[in-house]
């Protein structure tokens, strides 16, 4: 597999008071309208972040068209599970409803923040969305006690399959701590109601790994693949890949993923949080450079499968 870097879309001007910063991580939807609205995380000046959007056009995702004028979902209510940020991180249509499952952040005392998974509801195709519930749909439980975010829904038949990263631990690295977690798999009947453990399906492969996240999961034929983040003690952030035969039980192959950071420029320290759309012959990535989004984000083509 080879992708094709085609350059950065978009990265915030600092201008708009609560978008100063950041965007991240790309979470492409294409319209009704044949519109792509790629939704991101926008940080404030003290980083706190909303749900807003850039739109581009498909067949030219560097020509940005419109960015949000205000958040399409804020924080939540003081106390509440995503009080300190919201993220996005996928956009399934159920019927004549959009779907946005994303990560709330609320900070900590012993421990500096925790990440549960909410879900909003939009009516009007993606221009504003409206809490499912003031609690998160995954929220922590015994076996998952810290981490239960990055939350990658599909639906398929009467079924509703989630990968998403868990854990229940936290590490020091380079005096910072930062928190453990690796890629699940859940099952739904509604989307809504989900078990309080998951299997496993993509744990780390090494002691430099502490976080596995990001999960981005599609069918290709008879095989489905996932594009996912890898971040090390070493070296931050990189892009891996795996493949399975069912969803349930997948191979890294982390070599094949295609894609690594450049030589120099904005995303030449680290790359991650990657999607990826599929439009006729055309698979493009959208993906995060260094810092976590601070720089932005960019896309790239499959040239070479």
């Amino acid at each position: 597999m080879k992708w094709e870097k085609r350059g950065r879309i978009y990265v915030p001007d600092g201008t708009t008071e609560w978008a100063r910063s950041h965007a991240f991580p790309p979470t492409p939807y294409l319209r009704e309208d044949g519109i792509l609205r790629l939704y991101a995380c926008f940080c404030d000046a003290d980083m706190v972040g909303r749900v807003g959007f850039v739109d581009v056009e498909p067949s030219d995702p560097s020509r940005v068209l419109r960015i949000a004028d205000e958040p399409v979902l804020d924080i939540g209510l003081p106390g509440t599970f995503d009080e300190n940020g919201v993220v996005p991180l996928s956009v399934v249509r159920f019927d004549d409803r959009l779907f946005l499952y994303y990560v709330g952040f609320q900070l900590g005392a012993r421990l500096r923040y925790f990440q549960f998974s909410g879900l909003a509801v939009s009516t009007d195709d993606g221009e504003s969305f409206v809490r499912m519930s003031r609690a998160p749909v995954l929220d922590r439980s015994d076996a998952e006690l810290l981490t239960r975010g990055s939350p990658f829904v599909v639906r398929e038949g009467n079924a509703c399959h989630m990968w998403y990263a868990a854990g229940s631990e936290w590490t020091e690295v380079s005096g910072k701590t930062l928190p453990v977690y690796n890629i699940r798999h859940l099952e739904s009947d509604d989307g809504i109601h989900w078990p309080e453990e998951g299997g496993v399906c993509i744990d780390f492969a090494n002691e430099d790994e502490h976080a596995l996240g990001r999960p981005w999961v599609f069918k290709d034929g008879n095989a489905f693949r996932m594009f996912y983040s890898v971040r090390t003690r070493s070296r931050g952030y990189r892009i891996g890949y795996a493949e399975s035969p069912d969803g349930n039980a997948w191979t890294r192959k982390d070599d094949a993923a295609g894609i690594d950071v450049s030589e120099s420029g904005w995303d030449s320290q680290m790359i991650c949080y990657a999607s990826i759309l599929q439009r006729g012959t055309t698979k493009t990535m959208f993906y995060n450079g260094n810092d976590v989004g601070r720089t932005g984000f960019g896309h790239a083509v499959l040239v070479e499968d």
